[in-house]
């Protein structure tokens, strides 16, 4: 098989020792390429429309932008391209978001290596692929009512992904300067966000942000330990 022919993987991943291991792992196989690692979702967007790779491998709970918002992006700029989510967090609602988010695949942490390539290799096809036992909770779900927006809601309103980035870097603890300078805005218009973002969830504090975070699968729940 040629080099051409492989299919060509970006790894988005922020433990360095997870996505070193993913990495190697991956490079064994001779059907696959490696052509990027990113460590967050802001590098897997840039890195996503640079490369243009067959399939996105990617884990949700990651800083400055999350698995979440990276896919949203990346098929906003790209709808043809592939994400696999590959996560520890597997809980249908992490499902059902990624899901409709687009993403064509979803795997836990802890799945096989020959899981692992097996889905690789189906959604390059074209396929979809879900771990046995998320297929399976999937297919006892299919006839439930459920509410297939899978954005994230306050009050019937849908938060822009500039307020869910401010969002994740507030529920982060970042300062207001801090979020400006990563996002490339004014602190005014940061405030102006934290706004909208209180009035549309009827919150009134940073604490209350941050278990909102916590609660839509924004960050972790070990991001911060202080909000009570």
């Amino acid at each position: 098989m040629t080099t051409s022919k492989k299919i060509s993987i970006l790894l988005v991943e922020d433990h360095v020792i997870v996505r070193q291991g993913l990495h190697a792992l991956l490079s064994t196989d001779e059907h696959f390429s490696m052509v990027g690692e990113a460590c967050n979702g802001r590098e897997a967007v840039e890195m996503a429309e640079a490369l243009q790779p067959d399939v996105i491998l990617m884990d949700i709970a990651m800083p400055v932008m999350n698995g979440l918002e990276a896919t949203r992006q990346i098929l906003a700029a790209n709808p043809a391209a592939k994400v696999i989510i590959l996560s520890a967090h597997s809980d249908d609602e992490y499902v059902e978001r990624m899901t409709t988010a687009g993403v064509v695949g979803f795997l836990e942490k802890q799945s096989s290596a020959e899981l692992l390539a097996k889905g690789i290799r189906e959604v390059a096809k074209g396929k979809t692929f879900y771990s046995p036992a998320i297929a399976k909770r999937r297919r006892d779900r299919a006839n439930q009512p459920r509410d297939r927006d899978g954005l994230l809601k306050a009050n019937g309103n849908r938060l822009t992904s500039r307020e869910s980035e401010v969002l994740q870097l507030v529920a982060e603890g970042s300062p207001n300067k801090q979020i400006a300078d990563a996002l490339g805005i004014s602190v005014k218009t940061v405030e102006k966000h934290r706004q909208h973002l209180m009035d549309k969830l009827n919150i009134h504090d940073t604490a209350g942000l941050t278990r909102y975070a916590i609660s839509a699968g924004v960050i972790e729940s070990n991001v911060r330990l202080t909000i009570g």
